[in-house]
């Protein structure tokens, strides 16, 4: 559906595929709370199950510990992104997902589903640089071990084993805990720009391109966004390259040498040129 204001037409998304996106997060929404809900009740088990002795020593107890509540609180960093994604997806069904300004400007709110493979990759890697900062640790609880040890020489050569595994553990374990804290930063401004309206002003400094069935917009110190061009109605998607098509003649043509051939292509038949 597009709504053509007095200098402005707003284009918006397909009902059908606002819903197939939307069950999308739900279901990965849902799968984060459920893996939080099971590592938060698996942690309280554990921790149940030892004294909580102040010892100078690591025990393999407190890493599982660390390790179940570190997952915990990043599938509920997962559930915050779905839930910002839901927000944004709501936001876009009500005030348009592209808008497209008669003083040259273009406005895109990137709901494409792929934003939920960003989102499940992000928290997946994060999960695996915490379960490498963990494992880096677990060297250093072979020293309570080799306390046990019967003779000497067996208690020597296990705590020099024990050191030098630990060494090389600490190595990894301050790599991928410095990768989980970029990550955790990382995450905050990729929250707030996930399904966020980016306005790009339509000149040379811009560049459009149509790949697939995919609108990638690109300019100089603002993010690059992606537009479906399937979450909109055939019509609607007409209209819309014609009128980025009308922008860019009046433009005299210094930016995009390929967005006439690409959107001529996407006009007829209804599909689309790789960019050149």
């Amino acid at each position: 559906m597009i709504e053509t204001l007095s200098r402005s037409s707003v284009f918006y998304p397909v009902r059908s595929s606002y819903a197939r996106t939307g069950l999308l997060a739900l279901l990965l929404l849902g799968a984060y709370l459920l893996c939080a809900a099971l590592l938060a009740w698996l942690g309280l088990y554990l921790s149940g199950m030892y004294a909580h002795t102040f010892t100078l020593l690591l025990r393999w107890q407190d890493l599982a510990e660390v390790l179940l509540w570190g997952l915990a609180s990043i599938a509920l960093g997962g559930c915050v992104l779905v839930v910002r994604f839901l927000y944004a997806l709501r936001a876009g069904m009500r005030t348009g997902i592209v808008e497209v300004v008669a003083n040259r400007k273009l406005t895109v709110r990137d709901l494409s589903a792929k934003n939920l493979g960003s989102v499940f990759w992000m928290v997946g890697t994060a999960a695996a640089c915490m379960i490498a900062a963990v494992v880096g640790l677990a060297p250093v609880t072979l020293l309570n071990w080799t306390l046990h040890l019967s003779h000497p020489a067996l208690v020597v050569l296990g705590t020099g084993i024990a050191i030098a595994l630990g060494i090389a553990g600490l190595v990894l374990t301050a790599i991928s805990g410095a990768f989980v804290v970029i990550g955790w930063v990382g995450g905050i401004s990729f929250c707030r720009s996930l399904g966020a309206p980016q306005t790009y002003d339509l000149s040379a400094r811009t560049t459009l391109m149509i790949d697939d069935s995919v609108l990638t917009v690109t300019s100089p110190n603002l993010p690059e966004s992606l537009l479906d061009l399937d979450q909109l109605q055939p019509e609607d998607r007409r209209s819309l390259l014609s009128l980025l098509h009308e922008q860019w003649l009046e433009a005299h043509r210094i930016w995009n040498p390929h967005l006439e051939e690409e959107t001529a292509d996407a006009q007829q038949g209804e599909h689309y040129t790789l960019a050149g």
